[in-house]
């Protein structure tokens, strides 16, 4: 791309001509070029993704569109989020070494990011609504966010790199702002790109109506905005993580900004309970508990993990200016007191935006597959309506709910528990 000034859409056609003298593209693929076989494999809503073969090997060519793809250019997008996406890439591949693809090359004019091609691994979401079990992915999923919440904060970070990398993404502010609207603010009013499946017309009339429930929903907005703890990925869901049976690699993390540490978590949470609910819908009789019961474990060892991972870093690489040692260890003092606290306000956070996902994937302009491929729309809105029951408990409650115990109660029973 050294030899285009301007940016360019990549096309199946156009690729490999434009990018043949990359020397990472001839170094993984092979030299001639004519040999290359490009096909474009992205089914997102923003961007271009192209898997290009040649005699050596594969990679991934992932290239930002001025516009959100889901809707065409009515909406434009500045192409600096790949710019994002690939810093972000390079602090997680550094704080859980090998949880993410590995780069190759970044072409900040063309927006264009050239990866490994990850053989074998498949959406982790098409795999739950197979009903494919993977291997340790709880406890992989909990390391994750643990790690990158704890490394990338002010409780391990030098501060003058923390204030710099805060400084760095703050401009990453048009993809912040498709999440506080899309996901804290359209969910509760009749927003122009809001969809919803006609058979929840009363139910979501309710929900608009719910002052308390609004109102504990731009509190959590008011958290996300102006709470930088840590460096988000900002979109972390089952569609941004790809699996083999023992593997696991998160991807896009083109929303990434700093901002509150439940926010990854609860965001986690929320698919795998939306997976869980919609299960009835994918699996026979006689598959289904067994499937849901997996699923069940795999939301009980993300919560788990995150919290042993979280204290095991909190114990052994607090480097940073928060809660230093100097006040605790070294005078003799328990640091597990401010640990405690710390865990607490993570979790009721984490619930609330729990809570939030689970209704803006229903009500608000992305949804998810784990509904959206349900064609009997009176059980899909059977399904959807416990989801946007039991969110809107998560959100108002969200400082009753102590544990994963209480959360998954109200997921099974949202007007009871």
């Amino acid at each position: 791309m050294d030899e285009i000034d301007e940016y360019m859409p990549l096309t199946s056609q156009t690729l490999a001509v434009r990018l043949c003298h990359r020397p990472e593209l001839r170094e993984h693929l092979g030299p001639d070029h004519e040999s290359w076989q490009v096909n474009e494999v992205g089914d997102g809503n923003l961007n271009l993704v192209f898997l290009v073969e040649g005699p050596h090997g594969k990679v991934i060519v992932k290239q930002a569109l001025p516009y959100i793809r889901l809707v065409g250019d009515s909406w434009p997008l500045p192409l600096n989020r790949a710019f994002f996406e690939y810093h972000a890439l390079m602090r997680h591949a550094k704080y859980d070494p090998g949880s993410v693809p590995q780069i190759y090359h970044f072409d900040e004019v063309q927006a264009l990011i050239i990866m490994e091609y990850l053989d074998e691994h498949i959406i982790l979401r098409n795999q739950l609504i197979g009903g494919e079990q993977i291997n340790d992915l709880g406890v992989r999923l909990g390391q994750f966010i643990a790690r990158t919440a704890f490394r990338g904060s002010d409780l391990a970070m030098p501060i003058a790199m923390r204030k710099a990398d805060n400084k760095l993404f703050l401009d990453n502010y048009a993809l912040c702002n498709i999440t506080e609207s899309l996901v804290f603010t359209d969910p509760y009013f009749e927003a122009e790109l809001n969809h919803h499946n006609p058979v929840l017309d009363e139910l979501v009339a309710e929900l608009r109506q719910n002052t308390a429930l609004k109102a504990a929903a731009q509190a959590m907005l008011v958290k996300f905005v102006a709470n930088s703890e840590t460096l988000m990925h900002g979109d972390l869901h089952t569609g941004s993580v790809m699996c083999t049976k023992s593997s696991i690699r998160i991807i896009d993390p083109e929303f990434a900004a700093y901002g509150p540490m439940g926010f990854d978590l609860g965001m986690m949470l929320a698919n795998f309970v939306m997976s869980y609910l919609s299960q009835p819908a994918h699996r026979s009789n006689a598959e289904l508990a067994e499937y849901q019961g997996w699923i069940d474990s795999v939301i009980r060892e993300i919560a788990a993990e995150f919290y042993r991972e979280f204290a095991l870093l909190w114990h052994t690489e607090r480097t940073g200016i928060l809660y230093p040692k100097s006040l605790f260890e070294d005078q003799g003092h328990d640091a597990d007191v401010p640990l405690r606290e710390k865990m607490a306000e993570i979790w009721q956070d984490a619930v609330a935006f729990c809570g939030i996902e689970m209704h803006r994937r229903t009500l608000s302009l992305a949804h998810n597959a784990d509904f959206e491929t349900i064609e009997d729309t009176e059980l899909r809105g059977q399904i959807e309506a416990q989801n946007l029951r039991a969110g809107a408990r998560l959100i108002v409650d969200r400082a009753k709910i102590m544990d994963i115990d209480m959360l998954l109660a109200i997921i099974q029973n949202p007007e009871e528990a």
